[in-house]
């Protein structure tokens, strides 16, 4: 299985198993939803590159979390955020990869849609390198 398809279900699992932020969301889907109810997070974009040497096969991922919350709800898409970076400090190993490292490259927060009626989203990114098990 290839990496980027590895990782990303590992992580949506992993977010999904996460108590804390379950208890934020009504919901962790794979990829934004057509229609949800908010508060939710989903696993957004995953790119892969090389990364890897000469007697080691790797991928360096660039994965995206993306999360929704009410226009009242500020403070909970921060606890949102907050849950984010444990989960992917967590990341160990995924379907014959293992996880060498998961840093954050950027996150980002805005209005969606028009103020004060719309609610806020968040999308936060992070580099994870990988290597092939075995």
């Amino acid at each position: 299985m290839s990496a980027e398809i590895a990782v990303r279900a590992a992580l949506i699992a992993a977010l999904r198993a996460d108590g804390a932020l379950t208890a934020l969301v009504n919901g962790v889907h794979d990829g934004e939803p057509a229609r949800a109810a908010v508060p939710y997070g989903f696993a957004g974009e995953c790119i892969g590159a090389d990364w890897g040497g000469k007697a080691m096969e790797g991928r360096e991922l660039r994965l995206s979390v993306g999360l929704v919350a009410a226009a009242d709800g500020a403070a909970g898409l921060a606890a949102m955020i907050a849950r984010v970076d444990p989960v992917m400090q967590g990341l160990a190993a995924a379907d014959g990869w293992r996880v060498a490292s998961a840093r954050l490259i950027r996150s980002r927060i805005a209005r969606d849609g028009p103020a004060p009626a719309n609610g806020w989203r968040a999308v936060v990114d992070y580099r994870v390198r990988v290597a092939r098990d075995g």
